[in-house]
């Protein structure tokens, strides 16, 4: 298992003990924006191969700099928000890694953050992340490649995810201020960043908070508080505002700093800063605003997978439509649906790509992708129903589904509704190992696992709907 490997742990409670709650009319009202962020944070740290809790480690750093740079309550909102935030598009550029240094992204995402500017260490981190796992003339390719476009791959790369965060942030309903914190995120003090090369105060002002705080969770995780301070003051001036140096190494002096970092009790505390709770509760489209979100990040994973989780929630609303089930649960269990691989954000590309038969190794990474889903959401208290049906999609009622192995009695009508849909998108969409399968020829596949795999009344709900369509 690589460096960057999921350390999600498991719900203390029993998984998936008998069928999911009924579908919980008025939760939405129990929910506040930042509970919910908070959570599907550790989504985004995974996909960075960052130890859990890393964006809200880097909230936390960020919001004390603000408070000691003495920023109003709008701007340090906007930055408690824009460094919470700060990979939402880190999703975007996975399979472009894989593609160009045949890695694992998230290991190589992972290693990246400890390279600083020295020539030498570029070329270290290049020749040993590229390629380790290829052949010697498949390696050597891709290294000569790497090393002679370097500087425009690195800008392709940021960009693209840069931008994408930005757009998602925008999608979300976030402010300008914020979507810019996040666009400008890997732009530098003196001009040396990508992707545009933006310089000292053109920069936005929560992209420099954020980077400084990211640098400050990287090293401080890998290396210690020593090593981290000694970072963020090698780089003033070149990487980072001189200013923001200076307050940062004052708030890192107080007493308990650094240790509030490692403390259990951290989420709760970043959850419970003034930005986290001068917001409304989230009502019914803004908690669809984030869902559609979160599931654009998972499927940008992969170029297979682009448009999976919307088509899924597509088809279960037409199977639930057809079922008679009311609107308010069909809503909810869209959401199910829009979420429901989004544990996929902790699996390399290379698995998720790859053309040929998984390993055993292999195979056991890509199952517990529904676990991981389930460990998620389940962050979320109101979203405990939710969470059990997007981490059940991939058991069968024989009980030789994965991750748990559940028998027909313990599988809900949600998770037989979600299953369906979300094999008829598989096998109708192309994956890396074959071309999508035509609609009939997908039903007869779906028509020979009923009562085995899936719920026959879902199956026939799904056929008539689509017909009629």
């Amino acid at each position: 298992m690589s460096r960057a490997a999921s350390t999600l742990r498991a719900p203390t409670r029993e998984p998936l003990a008998g069928p999911p709650p009924a579908f919980p009319a008025g939760a939405v009202r129990d929910l506040a924006l930042a509970d919910v962020l908070g959570a599907l944070s550790h989504a985004l740290d995974i996909t960075e191969g960052q130890p859990p809790g890393h964006a809200l480690r880097c909230a936390f750093v960020a919001h004390a700099i603000g408070r000691a740079l003495g920023l109003e309550d709008e701007a340090l909102g906007a930055l408690f928000y824009a460094v919470l935030l700060k990979d939402l598009g880190c999703s975007s550029n996975a399979a472009r890694i894989c593609a160009l240094y045949l890695a694992d992204d998230r290991t190589f995402k992972h290693d990246y953050k400890l390279v600083g500017d020295s020539l030498p260490q570029a070329l270290r981190f290049v020749l040993d992340h590229t390629g380790l796992g290829s052949g010697l003339a498949a390696r050597f390719s891709a290294v000569i490649e790497v090393v002679r476009n370097g500087g425009e791959i690195a800008r392709e790369l940021i960009e693209t995810r840069c931008e994408r965060g930005a757009s998602i942030a925008r999608a979300m309903g976030f402010s300008e201020t914020v979507a810019a914190g996040i666009r400008d995120l890997d732009e530098h003090w003196n001009g040396g960043g990508r992707p545009r090369g933006l310089c000292g105060e053109a920069i936005a002002l929560p992209a420099r908070v954020a980077l400084l705080a990211q640098v400050v969770d990287v090293f401080r995780s890998a290396r210690g508080p020593a090593a981290a301070l000694a970072e963020v003051r090698g780089r003033a001036g070149t990487w980072f505002d001189p200013r923001i140096v200076e307050t940062f190494a004052d708030v890192a002096s107080a007493p308990g700093f650094w240790e509030a970092l490692t403390d259990p009790g951290l989420e709760a505390a970043v959850l419970s800063l003034p930005p986290a709770r001068d917001v409304r509760r989230l009502d019914e489209e803004g908690l669809d605003r984030i869902a559609n979100a979160f599931a654009q990040v998972v499927d940008a994973k992969s170029p297979y997978t682009a448009g999976h989780s919307e088509r899924v929630a597509f088809y279960a609303g037409l199977i639930a439509e057809e079922l008679g089930l009311e609107a308010p649960r069909r809503t909810w269990l869209g959401r199910a649906a829009l979420l429901h691989d989004i544990g996929k954000l902790g699996v390399s590309n290379a698995i998720l790509d790859k053309p040929g038969k998984l390993d055993d190794a292999e195979w056991v990474a890509m199952r517990n992708h529904a676990r991981d889903s389930e460990i998620i959401l389940s962050r979320i208290g109101a979203f405990g129903g939710l969470a059990r049906i997007a981490g059940a999609h991939h058991e069968r009622l024989d009980g030789k589904g994965y991750p748990y192995g559940l028998g027909a009695e313990d599988i809900g009508l949600d998770t037989r509704i979600l299953s369906v849909a979300d094999v008829f998108d598989a096998l109708t969409a192309d994956r890396p190992y074959r071309a999508g399968m035509p609609v009939a020829k997908a039903f007869g596949i779906l028509h020979g696992d009923t009562g085995t795999a899936l719920d026959g009344d879902c199956v026939e709900a799904l056929a008539r709907a689509i017909a009629r369509r």
